[in-house]
């Protein structure tokens, strides 16, 4: 709490002179950005910083795993409700074009899963949630595109990230835009240990280390996820 107080009150004196006039635009004309951005609640991984981008530019949802639960036949989750809220808000209140969801290494979430979640019975709430996290085991088995040299954690949480935006998908007005291309799904992958973000692009084999020549390809909508 020290740090966050002292960080609080170096915002205060040397950055926000220089973002006010941002800070009074995105008052007056409200928020619009264009990504929807789930990610880890791992306070390692951190989406702004990650991608440099400033207040306004993006729609965060944080969870644990940046699990999603799927809509069932009715376009209700069958889980929490707060990502599918989140999905309904941001697609149709913002300008949303793209919704990235982004997994990381040594994810804790996906350790859990590995270990089995009867293991989890003392907190029953993180138990229930990470069984949207499990049929990353069957997606890993139909990827063999990740590298088997990962660790075995690092490879769930691979297959996991696009597990989750196949949920994602299951959101009818998701593939409503998907399919009519006003929307694209992206998966990315960050590695802890080197700060390195890798995009899943099918067309090149698998997950590929996000550098100024696959930001064009993503751009271009070369690199993005296709929902099955």
């Amino acid at each position: 709490m020290k740090k966050l107080l002292s960080g609080l009150i170096d915002f205060r004196k040397n950055k926000l002179p220089g973002l006010r006039p941002l800070f009074d635009k995105l008052a007056r004309q409200g928020q619009k950005p264009d990504v929807l951005f789930f990610a880890c609640a791992d306070s390692r991984v951190v989406p702004n910083l990650m991608v440099s981008t400033d207040p306004g530019d993006l729609f965060v949802v944080r969870s644990v795993g940046n699990l999603i639960a799927p809509a069932n036949t009715d376009g209700i989750s069958v889980g929490d409700v707060s990502e599918a809220s989140a999905i309904e808000f941001s697609l149709a209140k913002l300008p949303i074009e793209h919704i990235v969801v982004c997994g990381h290494s040594r994810c804790g979430a996906m350790e859990a899963i590995l270990a089995g979640r009867e293991n989890y019975n003392a907190v029953p709430n993180l138990k229930a949630w990470l069984a949207h996290g499990e049929a990353a085991f069957p997606r890993l088995e139909r990827s063999p595109f990740i590298k088997p040299e990962l660790p075995a954690v690092d490879r769930l949480s691979q297959a996991n990230v696009l597990q989750q935006l196949e949920h994602v998908a299951t959101y009818a007005d998701v593939r409503k835009r998907v399919d009519a291309g006003t929307i694209t799904l992206h998966g990315w992958w960050f590695d802890v240990a080197t700060g390195d973000v890798h995009v899943y692009d099918k067309e090149r084999g698998g997950y590929i280390l996000l550098d100024e020549a696959e930001a064009e390809r993503v751009l271009g909508g070369q690199a993005a996820f296709q929902h099955s």
